[in-house]
């Protein structure tokens, strides 16, 4: 599948002297600067009729640019009819309520089933958009809401806002230990120094802020409401594992489980079944990237988590004096 892009332009008095790439930047914003870049490289850039192919070379005001080029299949996976829990869609955008057990995107143990297969099958145009619109990752088994783009200029727009830090996620998280107030966790992320599949708080790592509210206050426990300003790998299980307060049901980072001491049969089982961390992005809110309208989305809490949470809140009130 194929589309073509014919775009055309002409250069201000305020950017005469800059480079070709930068004004077509300015020009064209719904394109990223790594596309039009691309696009220069290959000759699809006429600037007064004559292809360019320097993107380093100098614009004149009044020179009239044209872009003729033709975006090609960027997604290399096949397409799979994958259930997906969708709670908005457009001709721009897509949003899911991702469930648990559900792989963003192919990778090493995980050549397919996953929410790019989904999307794939889904949107098949979506081929033409890189990662297939995929904006942001949520963990194998993180639950709730992800943003997707229909098309390359929605995805442009979506990615510069999270850079920007203009795309609010909003998670809930249940965590081992009682946290008595809210804060802020602004600690490095990068690879874990021996651990492969591991993130790990590092001095030399990648900028990654976490901020968290308590919600609801346990025997042994925390509900939280967390907010990310950057997106790292891991980054709310990383950042309560580093402030002493592992996600319960972490695989990777919790180690095994802990739970209260004296508690009924039912808690246990209920504990100790719980297989996955117990995390899901509640909460999205963006502007659209076409209309600009302010839109936002609730995911509710799902049914494991809920029963976690009903279990812990019991055990506290059967146990007040440790409260």
């Amino acid at each position: 599948m194929t589309q073509e892009i014919n775009l055309k332009s002409e250069i201000t008095a305020t950017q005469t002297g800059q480079r070709l790439d930068q004004t077509l930047a300015e020009l064209f914003p719904d394109y990223s600067r790594t596309r039009i870049k691309e696009w220069i490289l290959n000759g699809s850039v006429y600037v007064d009729g004559v292809a360019h192919t320097k993107p380093r070379e100098k614009v004149l005001e009044g020179q009239e640019v044209i872009v003729e080029a033709t975006l090609e299949e960027e997604t290399k996976a096949e397409a799979q009819a994958i259930e997906l829990n969708i709670v908005y869609e457009d001709e721009h955008i897509i949003v899911i309520n991702k469930q648990a057990g559900l792989v963003v995107h192919p990778g090493a143990g995980n050549s397919d089933g996953t929410l790019m297969n989904a999307l794939l099958h889904h949107c098949p145009s979506i081929e033409l958009v890189p990662r297939a619109g995929i904006v942001h990752r949520l963990d194998k088994d993180t639950t709730g809401l992800m943003v997707v783009a229909k098309t390359v200029e929605a995805q442009t727009h979506l990615v510069a806002a999270l850079q920007a830090r203009e795309i609010v996620r909003e998670y809930e998280a249940l965590v081992q230990g009682v946290i008595i107030s809210g804060g802020t966790v602004d600690a490095p992320i990068d690879r874990h120094p021996t651990k492969r599949t591991h993130m790990a708080v590092v001095h030399n790592g990648k900028p990654a802020v976490t901020h968290y509210r308590v919600a609801e206050k346990f025997r042994a426990h925390t509900r939280l409401r967390l907010r990310l300003e950057s997106g790292r790998t891991h980054q709310i299980r990383v950042h309560m594992a580093h402030i002493g307060h592992v996600l319960v049901g972490d695989p990777v980072y919790a180690g095994r489980p802990r739970p209260p001491k004296a508690v009924t049969p039912e808690f246990l089982e209920t504990y100790m079944s719980f297989n996955r961390q117990a995390l899901h992005a509640v909460r999205l809110e963006l502007a659209h990237p076409f209309t600009l309208e302010i839109m936002s989305w609730q995911a509710p809490v799902p049914e494991d988590m809920q029963t976690l949470t009903r279990a812990l809140r019991e055990d506290t009130k059967a146990n007040p004096q440790e409260y």
